[in-house]
């Protein structure tokens, strides 16, 4: 359980076609969102693969970190739908709100 400010201003859904975890970055496809590519948003929930995920696409949301990012940050997905730094030409799916590092929940902002 967390204390930091979720705000969630848009919520889509999308079938899964991967059992998906909590606060990761989700694809169009249903699938998580794999590096370099454009999220649909982050999952509010763990949706096992067939069901219908909520994917927040704008806010301030949730999500798990992977490697070290500082408040202010652009952020990228990783292989596996955490954020990371986003270097060079990846796309930017959000700003970090928060620090942090692998494992950790931080909050991003999407929709700036």
């Amino acid at each position: 359980m967390t204390n930091k400010t979720y705000i969630p201003l848009l919520i889509e859904s999308v079938k899964a076609t991967v059992d998906l975890q909590q606060h990761r970055f989700a694809g169009f496809d249903g699938g998580y969102c794999t590096a370099g590519i454009k999220a649909l948003g982050v999952t509010d929930v763990s949706t096992p693969k067939g069901e219908y995920a909520p994917v927040a696409a704008l806010g301030i949301l949730l999500i798990e970190a992977s490697g070290t990012i500082a408040v202010g940050d652009a952020v990228a997905s990783d292989a596996e739908g955490r954020a990371v730094k986003a270097v060079d030409s990846a796309v930017i799916n959000g700003y970090a709100v928060d620090a942090g590092t692998t494992g950790q929940e931080i909050r991003i902002i999407r929709g700036i």
